[in-house]
């Protein structure tokens, strides 16, 4: 007898490569049968997902849930797991003297699976700048972070830094010198923050290493991925080559569909589709990671491959995808329902330099349902 079976759902899996009409059926926590057909006599707890996309649970690398301490922090479970992001990764809003607080009352207490990136600066993100977290480098201590690191690898990923003027002041070079130093020492991967970069975007390219992450890859200000002609860099792309992840991190100023129209024309697409949900974007133009992924499918990307861009490369991102971002028999059972709702329906980017872009979309990605971890977390009416 199966704990859970949910039948009758297009399970879209790009890590089994699977885009058909199955049953999954899970005991125990874990998905233990795909197939065609399952009686729902053989399971304690039936989900009817007819018409609905059965995907491995959503996983967004670029969120920020220091609720309470950093002006950034939204409710992780309330804007995460209840819109269908079963693991959400926090980029960067502790440093090493706050990320404690992070661990104890954010991450422990909180039903959404919860990661992060360790911020360089020691306070983290915690006021609006000015003035810059690392204005400050006095601030970026090499040594407490790469402590920190240590005693929390079962939940810090690595190093982030944002290397924009008005975060690092004059600092930048050594701001970047100190952040590989520590991200090579603990051997762990790098999140850059791209935009009005500094140094150079190709500065930072080059201390790149495979598994490093560039964050808000299709931002519109000065430092982005295209040249003045609106060509992709060639040190972009030799990077993109090497291994280096390219996540959206969509945020309130770090996406514009144009950018993103001139790169996928010219075949460099991100790796990881994120959200950069935060208190200042939650209400529009992001709202949760369904809507920055159904300006993807806007843009002309499939179903599957968006989907692949929130599950299972995130997952190889963070170095879990032997068990979350997929569906595989033995894998967590961390589940998303989707449903498609038709158009016409309008979209917004996050342009800085110009105006908004809003877009007419024909249809939408909706949260309709969260599994997490074998548990039924909501079932949502999404007609």
């Amino acid at each position: 007898m199966y704990d859970m079976l949910i039948r009758g759902g297009r399970v879209v899996d790009p890590s089994q490569g699977l885009d058909h009409d199955k049953d999954v059926a899970i005991t125990d926590g874990q998905v233990v049968v795909i197939a065609e057909s399952i009686s729902p006599n053989e399971a304690r707890e039936v989900i009817d997902a007819r018409g609905m996309i059965v995907t491995p649970g959503l996983i967004d690398i670029h969120v920020h849930v220091y609720e309470g301490v950093s002006h950034y922090g939204i409710h992780a479970d309330r804007n995460c797991l209840h819109r269908g992001v079963t693991t959400a990764v926090d980029a960067g809003s502790s440093g090493a003297v706050t990320f404690p607080g992070l661990r104890k009352y954010i991450i422990e207490v909180s039903e959404t699976r919860l990661l992060a990136y360790l911020n360089l600066s020691k306070i983290g993100m915690i006021t609006e700048c000015p003035p810059g977290e690392l204005e400050e480098i006095r601030y970026a201590d090499k040594h407490e972070a790469l402590q920190t690191l240590e005693a929390n690898r079962d939940v810090l990923l690595g190093i982030k830094v944002r290397m924009e003027q008005d975060m690092v002041g004059n600092n930048s070079y050594e701001v970047l010198k100190r952040a590989r130093e520590v991200s090579d020492a603990a051997g762990l991967p790098l999140m850059v923050h791209i935009g009005n970069t500094v140094p150079s975007l190709q500065e930072v390219l080059a201390e790149l290493r495979a598994d490093d992450v560039i964050t808000h890859c299709f931002h519109d200000k000065l430092g982005g991925v295209l040249d003045d002609n609106g060509v992709v860099l060639p040190e972009v792309r030799a990077v993109a080559e090497k291994g280096v992840y390219f996540d959206v991190g969509h945020g309130r100023g770090s996406f514009s569909f144009q950018i993103a129209r001139k790169a996928l024309d010219q075949d460099l697409q991100p790796s990881t589709i994120s959200s950069d949900l935060h208190t200042h974007n939650v209400c529009g133009p992001v709202f949760d990671l369904a809507t920055t992924m159904s300006k993807f499918l806007y843009l002309g990307l499939s179903l599957p491959k968006v989907i692949e861009m929130t599950t299972a490369a995130p997952a190889r991102s963070i170095r879990m995808d032997d068990h979350i971002g997929t569906l595989r028999c033995g894998a967590c059972a961390d589940v998303t329902l989707l449903k498609l709702r038709e158009g016409p329906i309008k979209l917004t980017d996050a342009s800085k330099t110009t105006e908004r872009e809003t877009v007419t979309a024909d249809r939408m990605l909706v949260p309709a349902g969260v599994v997490r971890g074998g548990k039924l977390i909501f079932m949502n009416d999404c007609e």
